[in-house]
């Protein structure tokens, strides 16, 4: 990120309080909306700084998930022989189509995490900066994380449609799918992009938990695969649910568990709530500190 993305003078409301009357919850979204130009400068500069430099530029975007789905397509199908069970036929095509409804789900939620730690170290310019509103920072990583997946997202239902012939209408649904988790990740970013600031183990310690998330949700493989005894221990993992119903919505053209979202939303906002409250309960040590 670059300081001359920033203008003060865009954003009246929220950007002009001072690190000692940064917005309340109850203010947050109004301040979300009164400082969007901000937001979106920044997040279009992650997406762009990713790939700065680079041949294909913002095209790797579009490549990477392509090259990811052909890999495990390969690796799993074809090496390991895994099955899922999804279509009479067990095609290779549909077995790559639900496994990387898994792999986006994950992705998403991993790329937010691991950046989240580092969110304040990697800005410090803008920690001694009064005008500058450091809570977006966490709303600026995931907005750029969720750019990538809606890629991902759009080679999913290209190739959904090229082995299938039709897209489901409950794909239409995803997003509310999808809603918690944004809110259950957002509130951890500002957990974890707080955390970072004092305890320097936080960014090694997430990066192996979403590795051990990934292996503990049912990505590569159903749960119906799992010994019924350490079903509990699956879907204790955040990720579980989301990915099974995402897969139903997408794959299954099924309606997803309205009940099981609804309490879902309800632990995610809690989350993001208390995320939100601990990160600015805590922010104005981060001067001292760094």
């Amino acid at each position: 990120m670059s300081v001359r993305f920033y203008n003060p003078k865009i954003n009246i409301g929220c950007s002009q309080l001072s690190m000692n009357q940064s917005p309340s919850l109850l203010e947050l979204p109004k301040c979300i909306l009164r400082d969007w130009q901000l937001i979106s400068q920044l997040v279009w500069r992650e997406i762009i700084g990713r790939y700065q430099g680079s041949f294909f530029g913002l095209l790797w975007s579009f490549i990477t998930p392509i090259l990811m789905l052909l890999v495990y397509t390969f690796v799993f199908s074809i090496v390991f022989k895994a099955k899922w069970g999804v279509t009479e036929g067990n095609s290779n095509a549909s077995f790559a189509l639900v496994l990387f409804v898994g792999l986006i789900v994950h992705g998403f939620f991993a790329d937010v995490l691991n950046r989240s730690p580092g969110l304040i170290l990697t800005n410090i310019n803008y920690v001694k900066k009064v005008l500058f509103p450091l809570h977006i920072l966490p709303i600026v990583a995931l907005l750029s994380a969720l750019f990538h997946a809606l890629v991902s997202l759009l080679v999913l239902f290209i190739a959904f449609i090229v082995v299938n012939h039709y897209l489901p209408w409950t794909v239409l649904l995803l997003p509310l799918v999808l809603l918690p988790l944004l809110l259950l990740a957002l509130g951890l970013s500002w957990i974890l992009a707080s955390l970072g600031v004092y305890i320097r183990d936080v960014a090694q310690t997430v990066g192996i938990i979403t590795t051990m998330l990934l292996f503990m949700a049912p990505v590569f493989f159903p749960l119906s695969a799992i010994p019924e005894q350490y079903h509990s221990f699956i879907l204790a993992n955040p990720l579980t649910f989301i990915i099974e119903q995402a897969r139903v919505v997408v794959i299954f053209g099924k309606e997803p568990d309205w009940l099981g979202l609804g309490y879902y939303l309800a632990v995610a906002f809690t989350v993001a709530c208390f995320g939100y409250a601990w990160f600015q309960s805590i922010r104005k040590g981060f001067a001292d500190v760094l």
